[in-house]
C-alpha cells in the first residue's frame, strides 16, 4: 500500500490509465475481428470502412502510448495488405 501522497495519487492515476488502455485494446480487438470477419465474408465496402477505423485506432493507441508505434505501423501495413488483396483487380488498359 502506498504511504506518502505522491504514491497515493500514482497509484489512483496508473488505475484510471489502465482502464483506459484496457477499454482502448478491447476496442481495437473487436474492430480487428469485424475487419477479417468482412476480408473473409469477402465484403469489399465493409473492408475499406473498417479498414480506416481500425488504422484510425492503432494510430490513437500509438499515440496514448498503449501500443508501440513500430507495432502498430506492421499491423496497419498488414491489414493494408489484406484489404488490397480482397480488392477487384482493376483491369489493366
Amino acid at each position: 500500500m502506498a504511504n506518502h501522497k505522491s504514491a497515493i495519487k500514482r497509484a489512483r492515476q496508473t488505475v484510471k490509465r489502465s482502464a483506459r488502455n484496457v477499454a482502448r485494446q478491447s476496442s481495437l480487438r473487436t474492430t480487428l475481428k469485424k475487419f477479417h470477419a468482412a476480408v473473409e465474408a469477402g465484403q469489399q465496402e465493409e473492408v475499406d470502412k473498417l479498414l480506416v477505423v481500425a488504422i484510425s485506432e492503432y494510430d490513437r493507441a500509438s499515440q496514448k502510448g498503449t501500443c508501440h508505434p513500430n507495432k502498430a505501423a506492421r499491423a496497419k501495413s498488414s491489414l493494408t495488405r489484406a484489404a488490397r488483396k480482397q480488392a477487384p483487380a482493376e483491369s489493366a488498359s
